[in-house]
């Protein structure tokens, strides 16, 4: 649970203020492979690299962190990948599952979507909500999707306002179904 809420503290740290262009078409722009995690980005993401995540303040525990050039409402919608090493074998489902089951407890915590997704070949749940994890703090929509390589947890934790665009939500959708834990093949 602890680790759950401090990724959840972690996006929203590292949400700030940036502009950026409309777009409808979303396509993946850039292949990342870091040797662990794989995913696509849509044009308009970039990856903060660990120098940035360092200056902040952000723990070793979050592998690498994506950011939009577009601002919403004044806050930067911001993606992190986070790790653990789990004291016990589970797979990628059981481990949603539970991720799930941590979050649901945050203080105004809304289901809003849950979908199936695969990574690597398994069923994980990319599980949208809403919830005020930090007092004071404004209500913020979470896109949160948990699965496991090699007996370590890896959490995909996308924050944003409580209110996006369809663009926005395709963009994160997009990054989020494109997850691996495998070096992508050449187009």
């Amino acid at each position: 649970m602890k680790r759950f809420l401090t990724s959840l503290s972690l996006v929203a740290f590292l949400v700030g203020c940036g502009g950026g262009s409309t777009s409808t078409e979303v396509v993946c722009k850039e292949q990342f492979w870091n040797g662990v995690v794989a995913l696509c980005l849509p044009a308009g993401w970039t990856v903060l690299e660990r120098e940035k995540l360092e200056e902040r303040g952000v723990p070793e525990q979050v592998l690498v962190a994506f950011q939009s050039e577009q601002a919403v409402s004044g806050q930067t919608p911001t993606l992190t990948v986070t790790s653990e090493k789990l004291p016990v074998a589970l797979d990628s489902a059981a481990y949603s599952k539970a991720s799930i089951r941590s979050v649901a407890s945050l203080p105004g915590y809304t289901l809003i979507d849950s979908r199936t997704m695969q990574v690597e070949g398994q069923t994980v749940e990319l599980h949208v909500f809403t919830a005020q994890p930090v007092d004071g703090e404004p209500e913020r929509r979470f896109f949160q999707l948990s699965a496991v390589a090699a007996n370590i947890g890896y959490t995909f934790t996308a924050l944003t306002p409580v209110s996006i665009s369809d663009q926005l939500q395709k963009e994160i959708t997009l990054i989020m179904d494109s997850v691996r834990f495998s070096e992508p093949t050449a187009a």
